[in-house]
């Protein structure tokens, strides 16, 4: 592995792998810790899709709130949240990543989603991994229990591939990436914060480091109301 790739298997403060808490999250996620890293990828996407609920609201944006280990805990939080642990659990097996972020028209929201965040473009985060030496992008973000809610087809992930447009449709309809802001190291915390709260200032609580709380995604959805 070159010096530039290791760098991006090192823990930081918010792709904290070395805490207990994404430890045990590997543990239950991954049969085998030394088995092929394509299939530990594929592993730890679904389990970060799937076992950690995707939720809008009252989700905290500060430092310790985007670390993977938080997300853990809480076992909730949406894209910004989802890609770091991801990030970070890919890391903890030796596989290098990075975080990315874009604006995307998102069709997976409620009409109260879409008034806090003031249209239907929303800045997004996913992950890319480093697999059978070439960057993949991986985005382990709606998990498929809100997806049928919504009516849309979870996005799946085969560590060959980009899993980026996520299907909203059956006629062949996807999420539409608009501007890609980039591959980080790390998390660009400042560059988070200026952007949600210069984009998306309704979406924000009065503290300006969390989301607005109240009510769950899953309840404002076509099949809920």
């Amino acid at each position: 592995m070159t010096k530039q790739l290791d760098q991006l298997i090192r823990p930081t403060a918010f792709l904290d792998y070395e805490t207990d808490e994404v430890q045990n999250f590997i543990d239950h996620a991954v049969k085998d810790r030394s088995a092929d890293r394509t299939a530990n990828a594929i592993e730890l996407y679904y389990a970060v899709r799937d076992g950690i609920f995707y939720e809008v609201y009252g989700a905290s944006l500060s430092p310790e709130g985007l670390a993977a280990s938080h997300t853990v805990t809480v076992k909730s939080g949406f894209c910004l949240h989802k890609s770091v642990l991801y990030a970070a659990t890919v890391r903890a097996l030796g596989i290098p990543s990075r975080l990315v972020y874009g604006d995307v028209r998102n069709h997976l929201a409620s009409p109260r989603l879409l008034e806090h965040i003031g249209g239907d473009v929303f800045f997004h985060g996913l992950t890319q991994v480093y697999l059978q030496g070439k960057w993949v992008k991986a985005t382990p973000v709606f998990n498929k229990m809100l997806c049928k809610l919504y009516g849309m087809q979870a996005l799946e992930f085969d560590g060959l591939s980009d899993s980026l447009y996520h299907p909203f449709n059956e006629g062949g309809g996807s999420m539409e990436f608009l501007t890609d802001h980039g591959a980080f190291d790390d998390v660009p915390y400042d560059f988070i914060l200026e952007t949600m709260r210069r984009r998306h200032p309704k979406f924000l609580d009065a503290t300006g480091t969390g989301t607005v709380r109240g009510g769950r995604l899953a309840d404002e959805s076509v099949l809920t109301r």
